[in-house]
């Protein structure tokens, strides 16, 4: 097994393990949650985990908070799971993909409507 192959398995265990974790949260600045990847260093010291959130920017805020609060509790919780030399410290990060995809897709929908437009009025 190669070590890119290593990391995949290791990033893909660490994802569920996290995401079980922050669903069992009970902190009322959490919002609806969704763990969206992880990144471990090579030496598996640190790990950056990011995650979505349905809502406002404010929502999203919240939530990283709450994240950053619980990340120690989480940590102990998915080092008893998984069996690994060392369990990476978290860093949750705001994926910010979601958001740029509805972006682009809401300015591509634009685009259509003007070209729909244009053409309506070239015809006559």
């Amino acid at each position: 097994m190669s070590r890119g192959d290593r990391m995949r398995r290791v990033n893909s265990l660490l994802k569920q393990a996290i995401a079980e974790h922050v669903a069992d949260l009970k902190d009322p600045r959490l919002g609806f949650v969704t763990i969206t990847g992880v990144e471990t260093s090579p030496d598996l010291h640190n790990a950056r985990v990011f995650f979505s959130v349905l809502g406002s920017p404010e929502e999203r805020d919240e939530s990283l908070d709450a994240l950053r609060a619980a990340s120690s509790k989480i940590r102990t919780q998915v080092g008893h799971e998984i069996r690994l030399k060392f369990t990476p410290r978290l860093e949750f990060v705001a994926d910010q993909a979601i958001e740029r995809g509805a972006h682009i897709a809401a300015i591509l929908h634009e685009i259509e409507e003007k070209d729909a437009a244009a053409g309506d009025t070239d015809g006559d």
